[in-house]
């Protein structure tokens, strides 16, 4: 099952992505379940289940995609998670390198990602995010895997000339990370480490690995992170980006207004976002190809 947040005539809502459309669950489960993040915190992911077979509400091409969860409690970002990308900054350290983004730095599929003004670096980095379904700490990693709703894609757009001892002011400036299209449930997810994750910048792919190729997998960071931390439904875990960032390319390549990054994950969706410069009117970027809607 596939849960998308959304804008449909100026109304905020969630529901289920299938290939015909949006079948919208917040018609029919909004008033006990405002949102999304209020699905997962009220385990009603069963009762949207029984909901899948109904006729379609929406067109894609009616809808604004927004961010997966729109006001998750936490953001946690896993830096240096992959080999070739600690190899590429020369990183050495074994434990798990984190961060955190807060949720106005997120955009959704669709959307325009904004390059900030006081940045000539603005780089990309395809990531597999991590949504909590179910609120725990001290979680051991043989049970982390049943604290997961499921999984989406997330292109972390990243400051590098603001990023200096920490990454935190590199990682947040507005609508620079995308989060999207949608949650595909953890049920269809059976190995979050055999996935295909692959990047593109203006149709050039720049980005290509598995998760197997992680360092810490999920399992290991959700049971790190929640030693120190609660972690509560809807909270998300951006789990790391592969090689082929733009700041260790020769030369360096690094986004630009006018350019359309794409993330993809193999069985979890395909996320396709324009760059505008931060002084440019927003509007949302309705030029969506129904391959990008319906992987």
């Amino acid at each position: 099952m596939k849960l998308a947040s959304y804008l449909y005539k100026g109304r905020k809502s969630y529901g289920i992505a299938t290939a015909h459309g949006m079948i919208d669950l917040g018609r029919h489960l909004g008033q006990l379940y405002p949102d999304l993040k209020a699905l997962l915190a009220g385990n009603g992911l069963a009762h949207a289940q029984e909901l899948a077979t109904l006729p379609v509400d929406l067109d894609f091409s009616d809808l604004t995609f927004l961010p997966v969860i729109q006001n998750p409690e936490k953001i946690l970002c896993v830096g240096m998670n992959y080999a070739e990308k600690r190899k590429e900054f020369d990183q050495h350290n074994p434990a798990p390198t984190l961060f955190v983004r807060f949720a106005d730095s997120q955009t959704g599929h669709g959307s325009p990602v904004i390059k900030p003004s006081r940045s000539v670096e603005f780089d990309y980095e395809g990531e597999l995010a991590v949504i909590i379904g179910s609120a725990g700490e001290n979680i051991s990693r043989e049970d982390a895997l049943s604290h997961v709703a499921g999984y989406s894609c997330y292109m972390d757009g990243s400051a590098r000339d603001w990023q200096h001892t920490w990454f935190t002011a590199g990682k947040n400036w507005r609508q620079t990370g995308a989060f999207g299209p949608w949650m595909t449930t953890a049920d269809e997810i059976p190995d979050p480490h055999s996935l295909a994750i692959r990047t593109w910048l203006n149709g050039n792919m720049v980005q290509e690995d598995n998760t197997r190729s992680m360092i810490h997998n999920v399992a290991e960071l959700i049971e790190y992170i929640s030693t120190f931390t609660t972690l509560h439904a809807g909270d998300v875990i951006i789990t790391g980006s592969p090689g082929g960032v733009g700041k260790k390319r020769v030369p360096p390549l690094f986004m630009k207004p006018g350019d359309r990054i794409e993330v993809e994950i193999e069985k979890i969706g395909h996320l396709s976002n324009v760059i505008v410069a931060a002084d440019m009117k927003i509007a949302t970027d309705r030029q969506l190809s129904p391959a990008y809607v319906q992987s």
